[in-house]
């Protein structure tokens, strides 16, 4: 199963990949991915969900992938991409599909739901919060826009990657998980392999800061079908977090995804049973 590759305009000329999977009748799924990643992320979820009987598709946010880049610093921030999601919608002709949501994505989702809830039929939210650890945030920041040139094949961008996520997947030890991660991260150019987003958003975060305040956008979800996918190792968010989340939430499901750190891929296994069954109870 393969997917359509489409472009959604959502400024005067800036315009967003979509890679879109047809899957059937059933409610769509939306994917949005993590702060320095886009679609590619969800070539394996996509085809999941695909598999279930709905369409799918992944966005990239813009700065992302074969996404256009903003020339505006601010632009860079989660109420815009909030904003260009909801624009999405309305061009795919979506009124109201699942969201499945990784760190900013998950971020992403809650915003669109705060603002709009009639367009969310149900939030997978992945590894993110309405408050995140400081380490997981000082993590990210040490890496996110800074640049080291371009790698000269695939090999050293697969290294570099690893050098940032390892972390998080201390169980993947072999040579070609990093590989694949590599290149759904990295692009090549003429000069070598570079990573695939705008460094600029880095700057964009040191300056602005992660997000709004969210526990307004988390409580929002209350009354929408909610699943929270948890990575055990994560450094992004903690059990007292999660504990303040559900007093908030009480209703939501859970599912904590072991020996996996900031952010589960939603491939293992225990990520993917829990979204396939959360997705059967839905129309």
């Amino acid at each position: 199963m393969s997917y359509d590759n489409r472009r959604i305009e959502v400024a005067p000329g800036l315009s967003l990949e979509a890679r879109y999977w047809t899957g059937g009748a059933g409610t769509p799924v939306i994917c949005l991915h993590g702060l320095t990643r886009n679609a590619a992320d969800f070539d394996d979820v996509a085809r999941t969900v695909a598999a279930t009987g709905r369409d799918a598709v992944a966005i990239s946010f813009r700065g992302r992938g074969r996404s256009d880049y903003d020339p505006e610093l601010k632009n860079y921030f989660p109420t815009t991409y909030r904003d260009d999601v909801i624009k999405t919608l309305d061009a795919l002709g979506w009124e109201r599909p699942v969201f499945i949501g990784t760190s900013l994505g998950g971020i992403t989702t809650m915003l669109v739901n705060e603002a709009a809830p009639e367009r969310v039929r149900a939030a997978i939210i992945n590894d993110v919060g309405p408050e995140l650890a400081p380490e997981g945030l000082a993590r990210i920041g040490s890496y996110a826009g800074k640049t080291e040139g371009a790698a000269l094949d695939i090999h050293e961008a697969a290294a570099r990657i690893r050098d940032i996520n390892g972390v998080a997947f201390p169980d993947e030890t072999g040579d070609e998980y990093w590989v694949d991660f590599a290149r759904r991260t990295f692009r090549e150019t003429p000069e070598g392999w570079v990573l695939d987003y705008d460094p600029a958003i880095g700057q964009a975060l040191a300056e602005a800061g992660p997000a709004p305040n969210l526990w307004p956008a988390w409580e929002s979800l209350a009354q929408t079908p909610t699943l929270l996918v948890h990575g055990e190792l994560s450094d992004l968010m903690t059990d007292p977090i999660i504990e303040k989340m559900r007093a908030a939430h009480p209703n939501f499901e859970y599912a904590r995804i072991p020996r996996v750190g900031h952010a589960p891929m939603l491939t293992e296994p225990a990520a993917s049973e829990a979204i396939v069954k959360f997705l059967a109870k839905l129309d």
